[in-house]
Protein backbone atom coordinates (compact mmCIF):
# COMPACT_ATOMS: atom_id res chain seq x y z
CA UNK A 1 0.00 0.00 0.00
CA UNK A 2 1.50 3.23 -1.23
CA UNK A 3 0.64 6.63 0.91
CA UNK A 4 2.36 8.96 -1.68
CA UNK A 5 4.74 9.30 -4.72
CA UNK A 6 6.73 12.05 -6.23
CA UNK A 7 9.60 12.72 -8.65
CA UNK A 8 12.34 14.93 -8.31
CA UNK A 9 15.22 16.58 -9.66
CA UNK A 10 19.19 16.00 -8.81
CA UNK A 11 18.75 19.51 -7.29
CA UNK A 12 15.64 18.60 -5.27
CA UNK A 13 13.04 20.28 -7.19
CA UNK A 14 9.53 19.19 -6.58
CA UNK A 15 8.16 18.01 -10.68
CA UNK A 16 5.49 15.30 -9.44
CA UNK A 17 3.75 14.72 -6.24
CA UNK A 18 0.76 12.73 -5.49
CA UNK A 19 -0.77 12.12 -2.15
CA UNK A 20 -3.42 8.81 -2.41
CA UNK A 21 -3.92 8.49 1.40
CA UNK A 22 -3.21 11.52 3.23
CA UNK A 23 -1.21 9.63 5.82
CA UNK A 24 1.79 12.46 5.60
CA UNK A 25 2.69 15.91 4.55
CA UNK A 26 3.77 17.58 1.71
CA UNK A 27 6.73 18.22 4.02
CA UNK A 28 8.12 14.53 3.26
CA UNK A 29 9.59 15.83 -0.29
CA UNK A 30 12.06 18.12 1.76
CA UNK A 31 12.58 15.31 4.69
CA UNK A 32 13.81 12.52 1.74
CA UNK A 33 15.76 14.92 -0.08
CA UNK A 34 17.65 16.10 3.34
CA UNK A 35 18.16 12.61 4.06
CA UNK A 36 19.51 11.42 0.48
CA UNK A 37 21.81 14.17 0.14
CA UNK A 38 23.14 14.31 3.80
CA UNK A 39 24.80 10.98 3.11
CA UNK A 40 27.92 10.14 1.99
CA UNK A 41 29.08 8.04 -1.12
CA UNK A 42 27.39 8.12 -4.91
CA UNK A 43 24.87 5.75 -4.22
CA UNK A 44 22.23 5.75 -0.55
CA UNK A 45 20.32 3.53 0.51
CA UNK A 46 17.20 2.25 -1.66
CA UNK A 47 14.81 2.83 1.97
CA UNK A 48 14.98 4.90 4.33
CA UNK A 49 12.89 5.75 7.25
CA UNK A 50 11.31 9.01 9.22
CA UNK A 51 9.47 8.09 12.35
CA UNK A 52 6.80 6.25 11.17
CA UNK A 53 7.30 6.66 7.40
CA UNK A 54 9.14 4.80 5.04
CA UNK A 55 10.85 5.95 2.23
CA UNK A 56 11.34 4.13 -0.85
CA UNK A 57 13.43 5.40 -4.10
CA UNK A 58 15.13 4.81 -7.54
CA UNK A 59 16.91 6.95 -9.94
CA UNK A 60 16.10 6.64 -13.19
CA UNK A 61 16.91 9.34 -16.20
CA UNK A 62 19.08 11.24 -13.26
CA UNK A 63 15.75 11.87 -11.27
CA UNK A 64 14.81 10.38 -7.76
CA UNK A 65 11.29 8.25 -8.17
CA UNK A 66 9.95 8.03 -4.57
CA UNK A 67 7.03 6.25 -2.79
CA UNK A 68 6.50 6.47 0.79
CA UNK A 69 4.68 4.24 2.83
CA UNK A 70 3.44 4.13 6.48
CA UNK A 71 2.31 0.57 6.58
CA UNK A 72 5.00 -2.68 6.68
CA UNK A 73 5.10 -3.42 2.88
CA UNK A 74 7.42 -4.91 0.69
CA UNK A 75 10.53 -2.76 -0.32
CA UNK A 76 10.66 -4.75 -3.10
CA UNK A 77 6.98 -4.11 -4.14
CA UNK A 78 7.44 -0.40 -4.00
CA UNK A 79 11.28 -0.81 -5.93
CA UNK A 80 9.30 -2.82 -8.69
CA UNK A 81 6.52 -0.45 -8.72
CA UNK A 82 9.09 2.54 -8.89
CA UNK A 83 10.69 0.84 -12.42
CA UNK A 84 7.68 -0.31 -13.57
CA UNK A 85 6.23 3.03 -13.34
CA UNK A 86 9.59 4.97 -14.86
CA UNK A 87 8.55 2.66 -17.81
CA UNK A 88 5.07 3.18 -18.24
CA UNK A 89 5.94 6.34 -18.00
CA UNK A 90 9.13 6.18 -20.91
CA UNK A 91 6.69 4.84 -23.11
CA UNK A 92 4.04 7.45 -22.68
CA UNK A 93 6.04 10.68 -23.01
CA UNK A 94 9.07 9.28 -24.50
CA UNK A 95 12.12 9.85 -22.48
CA UNK A 96 12.80 10.47 -18.95
CA UNK A 97 14.06 13.60 -18.79
CA UNK A 98 13.34 16.39 -16.12
CA UNK A 99 12.41 18.50 -19.04
CA UNK A 100 10.32 15.63 -20.84
CA UNK A 101 9.01 15.44 -16.96
CA UNK A 102 8.06 19.21 -16.77
CA UNK A 103 6.34 19.11 -19.93
CA UNK A 104 4.13 16.20 -19.89
CA UNK A 105 3.03 16.60 -15.96
CA UNK A 106 -0.54 16.53 -17.13
CA UNK A 107 -0.09 13.50 -18.62
CA UNK A 108 1.90 11.78 -15.82
CA UNK A 109 -0.82 12.58 -13.37
CA UNK A 110 -3.59 11.06 -15.44
CA UNK A 111 -1.12 7.92 -15.49
CA UNK A 112 -0.93 7.78 -11.45
CA UNK A 113 -4.63 8.27 -11.51
CA UNK A 114 -5.32 5.48 -13.48
CA UNK A 115 -2.53 3.62 -11.91
CA UNK A 116 -3.19 3.44 -8.16
CA UNK A 117 -6.68 3.95 -6.28
CA UNK A 118 -6.17 5.08 -2.55
CA UNK A 119 -2.92 3.56 -2.82
CA UNK A 120 -3.61 0.17 -3.87
CA UNK A 121 -1.58 -0.87 -7.61
CA UNK A 122 -4.03 -1.14 -10.35
CA UNK A 123 -2.17 -1.95 -13.14
CA UNK A 124 1.16 -0.94 -14.84
CA UNK A 125 0.32 -2.23 -18.60
CA UNK A 126 0.85 -0.15 -21.38
CA UNK A 127 -1.86 -1.81 -23.55
CA UNK A 128 -4.73 -1.86 -21.03
CA UNK A 129 -3.79 1.87 -19.79
CA UNK A 130 -4.21 2.84 -23.42
CA UNK A 131 -7.76 2.76 -23.31
CA UNK A 132 -7.99 5.30 -20.64
CA UNK A 133 -5.59 7.78 -21.27
CA UNK A 134 -6.88 10.91 -23.03
CA UNK A 135 -3.92 13.48 -22.66
CA UNK A 136 -1.35 13.51 -25.49
CA UNK A 137 2.83 13.69 -24.94
CA UNK A 138 4.65 16.92 -25.38
CA UNK A 139 7.46 16.07 -27.09
CA UNK A 140 10.71 18.73 -27.52
CA UNK A 141 11.59 18.05 -31.39
CA UNK A 142 12.50 21.44 -33.12
CA UNK A 143 10.08 22.63 -35.81
CA UNK A 144 12.13 22.34 -38.86
CA UNK A 145 11.15 22.85 -42.85
CA UNK A 146 13.63 20.17 -44.17
CA UNK A 147 17.01 18.63 -42.45
CA UNK A 148 19.70 19.23 -45.22
CA UNK A 149 21.32 15.97 -43.80
CA UNK A 150 18.80 14.14 -44.60
CA UNK A 151 18.07 15.86 -48.57
CA UNK A 152 20.03 15.26 -51.61
CA UNK A 153 19.96 16.83 -55.00
CA UNK A 154 17.15 17.98 -56.08
CA UNK A 155 15.74 16.20 -52.43
CA UNK A 156 16.49 12.63 -53.17
CA UNK A 157 17.16 10.55 -50.59
CA UNK A 158 20.31 9.86 -48.82
CA UNK A 159 22.66 7.35 -47.51
CA UNK A 160 22.53 9.00 -44.43
CA UNK A 161 18.68 9.66 -44.24
CA UNK A 162 18.45 5.19 -44.10
CA UNK A 163 19.96 5.56 -40.72
CA UNK A 164 17.92 5.91 -37.78
CA UNK A 165 18.68 8.99 -35.60
CA UNK A 166 19.83 8.29 -32.15
CA UNK A 167 16.74 9.74 -30.69
CA UNK A 168 14.11 7.41 -32.56
CA UNK A 169 13.39 5.43 -29.79
CA UNK A 170 12.82 7.68 -27.35
CA UNK A 171 9.34 9.19 -28.99
CA UNK A 172 6.10 8.24 -27.22
CA UNK A 173 4.28 5.16 -28.66
CA UNK A 174 1.32 6.98 -28.57
CA UNK A 175 1.28 9.54 -31.36
CA UNK A 176 -0.72 12.87 -31.71
CA UNK A 177 -4.28 12.37 -33.36
CA UNK A 178 -2.95 14.05 -36.63
CA UNK A 179 -0.20 11.87 -37.60
CA UNK A 180 -1.76 8.67 -38.33
CA UNK A 181 0.14 6.63 -35.59
CA UNK A 182 3.82 7.44 -36.82
CA UNK A 183 6.55 5.15 -38.62
CA UNK A 184 5.99 1.15 -37.50
CA UNK A 185 9.10 0.56 -36.11
CA UNK A 186 10.71 -1.84 -33.83
CA UNK A 187 14.05 -1.47 -31.38
CA UNK A 188 16.13 -4.30 -30.47
CA UNK A 189 18.74 -3.31 -27.98
CA UNK A 190 21.37 -5.58 -26.62
CA UNK A 191 22.76 -4.37 -23.61
CA UNK A 192 25.43 -4.98 -21.51
CA UNK A 193 27.21 -4.02 -18.19
CA UNK A 194 30.58 -5.34 -17.24
CA UNK A 195 32.49 -5.04 -13.99
CA UNK A 196 36.05 -5.97 -13.84
CA UNK A 197 39.15 -5.78 -11.47
CA UNK A 198 42.47 -5.88 -12.57
CA UNK A 199 45.70 -6.11 -10.44
CA UNK A 200 48.52 -4.09 -10.79
CA UNK A 201 50.36 -6.40 -12.83
CA UNK A 202 47.62 -6.91 -15.15
CA UNK A 203 46.18 -10.10 -13.76
CA UNK A 204 42.54 -10.56 -14.15
CA UNK A 205 41.17 -11.03 -10.72
CA UNK A 206 37.24 -10.38 -11.56
CA UNK A 207 35.74 -10.26 -14.72
CA UNK A 208 31.08 -10.07 -14.66
CA UNK A 209 28.80 -9.41 -17.29
CA UNK A 210 25.03 -8.77 -17.03
CA UNK A 211 23.09 -8.28 -20.09
CA UNK A 212 19.75 -7.69 -21.29
CA UNK A 213 17.46 -8.12 -24.64
CA UNK A 214 14.94 -4.88 -24.92
CA UNK A 215 12.39 -4.31 -27.51
CA UNK A 216 10.67 -1.18 -27.90
CA UNK A 217 7.49 -1.87 -30.40
CA UNK A 218 5.76 1.02 -32.34
CA UNK A 219 3.78 -0.96 -33.92
CA UNK A 220 -0.12 -0.91 -33.35
CA UNK A 221 -0.25 -4.81 -34.04
CA UNK A 222 2.28 -7.53 -34.62
CA UNK A 223 1.16 -10.90 -34.46
CA UNK A 224 4.57 -12.30 -34.02
CA UNK A 225 8.38 -11.59 -34.05
CA UNK A 226 11.42 -13.65 -34.21
CA UNK A 227 14.59 -13.32 -32.85
CA UNK A 228 17.21 -15.46 -33.66
CA UNK A 229 20.49 -15.35 -31.69
CA UNK A 230 23.90 -16.97 -32.22
CA UNK A 231 23.54 -20.44 -32.56
CA UNK A 232 26.47 -21.33 -30.74
CA UNK A 233 24.72 -19.60 -27.53
CA UNK A 234 24.75 -20.99 -24.55
CA UNK A 235 23.73 -21.69 -21.55
CA UNK A 236 26.21 -23.01 -18.93
CA UNK A 237 29.09 -24.93 -20.32
CA UNK A 238 27.27 -28.21 -20.47
CA UNK A 239 25.73 -26.68 -22.60
CA UNK A 240 28.67 -26.13 -25.01
CA UNK A 241 28.24 -27.01 -28.84
CA UNK A 242 30.77 -28.84 -30.49
CA UNK A 243 31.12 -26.52 -33.69
CA UNK A 244 31.89 -22.54 -34.15
CA UNK A 245 32.92 -19.85 -31.92
CA UNK A 246 31.27 -20.68 -28.37
CA UNK A 247 28.93 -17.55 -27.01
CA UNK A 248 28.44 -18.97 -23.61
CA UNK A 249 26.64 -17.50 -20.52
CA UNK A 250 26.08 -18.91 -16.42
CA UNK A 251 22.52 -17.50 -16.30
CA UNK A 252 19.51 -16.38 -18.29
CA UNK A 253 16.61 -15.56 -17.69
CA UNK A 254 13.13 -14.75 -20.13
CA UNK A 255 9.97 -12.66 -20.20
CA UNK A 256 6.86 -15.12 -19.42
CA UNK A 257 5.45 -13.73 -22.77
CA UNK A 258 8.70 -15.11 -24.62
CA UNK A 259 7.89 -18.87 -26.55
CA UNK A 260 10.91 -21.00 -25.46
CA UNK A 261 9.74 -23.90 -27.98
CA UNK A 262 12.40 -22.90 -30.69
CA UNK A 263 15.13 -21.94 -28.40
CA UNK A 264 16.77 -25.31 -27.35
CA UNK A 265 17.16 -26.28 -30.94
CA UNK A 266 17.22 -23.06 -33.26
CA UNK A 267 18.64 -20.34 -30.80
CA UNK A 268 15.12 -18.50 -31.84
CA UNK A 269 12.93 -16.44 -29.58
CA UNK A 270 9.69 -16.11 -30.62
CA UNK A 271 7.36 -13.34 -28.58
CA UNK A 272 4.39 -11.18 -29.19
CA UNK A 273 5.23 -7.80 -28.48
CA UNK A 274 3.00 -5.05 -27.02
CA UNK A 275 3.71 -1.41 -27.91
CA UNK A 276 6.35 -0.08 -25.53
CA UNK A 277 9.46 -0.88 -23.94
CA UNK A 278 10.22 -4.49 -22.63
CA UNK A 279 13.15 -6.90 -21.47
CA UNK A 280 12.43 -10.00 -23.06
CA UNK A 281 15.78 -11.55 -22.08
CA UNK A 282 18.53 -11.14 -19.34
CA UNK A 283 21.41 -12.88 -18.36
CA UNK A 284 24.75 -13.42 -16.61
CA UNK A 285 28.50 -13.87 -17.04
CA UNK A 286 30.85 -14.94 -14.18
CA UNK A 287 34.36 -14.87 -13.74
CA UNK A 288 35.10 -14.79 -17.32
CA UNK A 289 35.47 -13.01 -20.18
CA UNK A 290 35.62 -14.75 -23.94
CA UNK A 291 37.62 -11.72 -24.95
CA UNK A 292 40.41 -9.57 -23.36
CA UNK A 293 39.60 -6.38 -21.21
CA UNK A 294 39.04 -3.48 -23.11
CA UNK A 295 41.82 -1.48 -21.28
CA UNK A 296 45.00 -1.50 -19.85
CA UNK A 297 46.95 0.21 -17.80
CA UNK A 298 50.55 1.30 -17.66
CA UNK A 299 51.23 3.37 -14.70
CA UNK A 300 54.60 4.54 -13.37
CA UNK A 301 54.65 6.79 -10.42
CA UNK A 302 58.07 8.30 -8.44
CA UNK A 303 59.34 11.26 -7.13
CA UNK A 304 60.51 13.97 -9.34
CA UNK A 305 64.00 15.89 -8.60
CA UNK A 306 62.21 18.55 -7.29
CA UNK A 307 59.71 16.86 -4.82
CA UNK A 308 56.59 16.57 -6.76
CA UNK A 309 55.11 13.28 -7.07
CA UNK A 310 55.11 12.10 -10.91
CA UNK A 311 52.70 9.91 -12.07
CA UNK A 312 52.93 8.56 -16.21
CA UNK A 313 50.03 6.23 -16.62
CA UNK A 314 49.88 4.47 -20.74
CA UNK A 315 46.21 3.42 -21.34
CA UNK A 316 46.01 0.94 -24.20
CA UNK A 317 42.08 0.21 -25.71
CA UNK A 318 42.18 -3.44 -26.54
CA UNK A 319 39.44 -3.48 -28.95
CA UNK A 320 39.21 -4.46 -32.59
CA UNK A 321 40.27 -1.89 -34.47
CA UNK A 322 36.87 -1.01 -35.91
CA UNK A 323 35.46 -0.25 -32.58
CA UNK A 324 35.65 2.43 -30.64
CA UNK A 325 34.65 3.78 -27.04
CA UNK A 326 33.60 7.09 -26.23
CA UNK A 327 33.31 9.05 -23.26
CA UNK A 328 36.01 7.66 -21.60
CA UNK A 329 36.59 8.90 -17.85
CA UNK A 330 39.33 7.83 -15.96
CA UNK A 331 39.83 8.69 -12.17
CA UNK A 332 42.53 8.62 -9.96
CA UNK A 333 42.91 8.90 -6.66
CA UNK A 334 45.87 11.29 -5.10
CA UNK A 335 47.04 11.76 -1.50
CA UNK A 336 45.42 14.49 0.25
CA UNK A 337 46.58 17.91 0.74
CA UNK A 338 47.35 17.92 -3.20
CA UNK A 339 48.12 21.09 -4.23
CA UNK A 340 48.27 22.02 -7.70
CA UNK A 341 48.71 19.96 -11.11
CA UNK A 342 50.72 20.38 -13.80
CA UNK A 343 49.71 17.96 -17.14
CA UNK A 344 51.11 16.85 -20.54
CA UNK A 345 48.47 15.26 -22.97
CA UNK A 346 49.17 13.38 -25.63
CA UNK A 347 46.05 14.62 -27.83
CA UNK A 348 44.49 18.10 -27.66
CA UNK A 349 40.99 16.37 -27.35
CA UNK A 350 41.90 15.13 -24.07
CA UNK A 351 40.99 16.76 -20.66
CA UNK A 352 42.51 16.68 -17.10
CA UNK A 353 41.85 18.66 -13.94
CA UNK A 354 42.55 18.30 -10.17
CA UNK A 355 39.29 17.79 -7.99
CA UNK A 356 41.05 18.99 -4.07
CA UNK A 357 37.91 18.23 -2.50
CA UNK A 358 37.52 14.51 -4.04
CA UNK A 359 41.53 14.04 -3.78
CA UNK A 360 41.38 12.49 -7.29
CA UNK A 361 42.37 13.62 -10.80
CA UNK A 362 39.87 13.43 -14.01
CA UNK A 363 41.24 12.39 -17.06
CA UNK A 364 38.60 12.94 -20.01
CA UNK A 365 38.98 11.30 -23.48
CA UNK A 366 35.77 11.96 -25.86
CA UNK A 367 36.60 8.75 -28.06
CA UNK A 368 39.23 5.84 -28.02
CA UNK A 369 39.66 3.94 -31.26
CA UNK A 370 40.43 0.01 -30.56
CA UNK A 371 44.14 -0.94 -31.07
CA UNK A 372 45.12 2.92 -29.74
CA UNK A 373 47.62 3.93 -26.94
CA UNK A 374 47.13 7.23 -25.13
CA UNK A 375 49.39 8.80 -22.26
CA UNK A 376 49.30 11.57 -19.58
CA UNK A 377 51.99 12.96 -17.31
CA UNK A 378 50.80 14.46 -14.11
CA UNK A 379 53.02 16.24 -11.77
CA UNK A 380 51.74 16.75 -8.45
CA UNK A 381 52.49 19.67 -5.59
CA UNK A 382 52.23 17.23 -2.32
CA UNK A 383 53.30 19.25 0.89
CA UNK A 384 55.15 15.96 2.83
CA UNK A 385 55.35 14.01 0.13
CA UNK A 386 56.47 10.55 1.59
CA UNK A 387 56.69 6.94 0.54
CA UNK A 388 53.16 6.36 2.76
CA UNK A 389 51.30 9.28 0.80
CA UNK A 390 52.68 7.56 -2.60
CA UNK A 391 50.74 4.66 -1.20
CA UNK A 392 47.22 6.70 -1.58
CA UNK A 393 47.57 7.12 -5.10
CA UNK A 394 44.80 4.50 -6.99
CA UNK A 395 43.45 2.20 -7.40
CA UNK A 396 42.19 3.81 -10.98
CA UNK A 397 38.66 3.66 -12.17
CA UNK A 398 37.35 3.92 -15.35
CA UNK A 399 33.70 4.37 -17.04
CA UNK A 400 32.67 4.27 -20.48
CA UNK A 401 30.55 3.56 -23.71
CA UNK A 402 31.26 1.19 -26.24
CA UNK A 403 28.81 0.96 -28.70
CA UNK A 404 28.19 -1.54 -31.50
CA UNK A 405 29.53 -3.99 -29.40
CA UNK A 406 29.09 -6.72 -26.96
CA UNK A 407 31.44 -8.19 -24.11
CA UNK A 408 30.01 -11.63 -24.42
CA UNK A 409 29.29 -11.64 -28.64
CA UNK A 410 26.23 -12.37 -28.12
CA UNK A 411 24.73 -11.06 -31.92
CA UNK A 412 21.02 -11.00 -33.29
CA UNK A 413 20.91 -13.27 -36.83
CA UNK A 414 17.99 -12.04 -37.85
CA UNK A 415 14.55 -9.83 -36.88
CA UNK A 416 11.92 -11.76 -38.58
CA UNK A 417 7.76 -10.60 -38.14
CA UNK A 418 5.09 -12.85 -39.12
CA UNK A 419 3.18 -12.57 -40.79
CA UNK A 420 4.84 -10.12 -43.09
CA UNK A 421 3.09 -6.86 -41.76
CA UNK A 422 1.50 -4.64 -44.48
CA UNK A 423 3.52 -0.99 -45.79
CA UNK A 424 6.56 -0.47 -45.01
CA UNK A 425 7.67 -1.57 -41.19
CA UNK A 426 11.44 -0.54 -39.96
CA UNK A 427 13.62 -2.62 -37.98
CA UNK A 428 16.75 -1.96 -35.85
CA UNK A 429 19.05 -3.84 -33.77
CA UNK A 430 21.75 -1.75 -31.78
CA UNK A 431 24.31 -2.85 -29.41
CA UNK A 432 26.10 -1.56 -26.69
CA UNK A 433 28.49 -2.21 -23.42
CA UNK A 434 28.42 0.06 -20.58
CA UNK A 435 31.07 -0.30 -17.71
CA UNK A 436 29.41 -0.99 -14.49
CA UNK A 437 32.69 -0.89 -12.32
CA UNK A 438 36.19 -1.07 -13.99
CA UNK A 439 38.90 -1.05 -11.49
CA UNK A 440 42.70 -1.07 -12.40
CA UNK A 441 45.00 -1.61 -8.91
CA UNK A 442 48.06 0.32 -9.32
Amino acid sequence: MISQVFILSSQGDHLIYKDFRGEAGKEAINIFYEKVTALTGDQPPVVMSHKELHFVHVRQGGLYWVATTTADASPFMAIEFLNRLSGLIKDYCGDLTEKCVRMNFALIYELLDEVIDYGYIQTTSTDILKNFIQTEAVTSKPFSLFDLSNVGLFGAETQQSKVAPSAAATRPIMSSRGEQGGKPEIFVDVIERMSVVLGATGVLMKADVEGEIRVKCYMPSCSEMRIGLNEEFSIGKSQLRGYGAAVRVDECRFHPAVKLDEFDTYRILKVCPSQGEQTIMQYQLCDDLPTAPPFRLYPTIERDTGGRLMMYLKLRCDLPPKSAAINVSVTIPIPKGSLSLSLELSSPDQSAELQAKNKAIHWEIPRFPGGAQLSALFKLEVPGLSSASMMEVGPVSLSFELPKYTCTGLQIRFLRLTPVQPGLSQRWVRYVTHSDSYTIRV
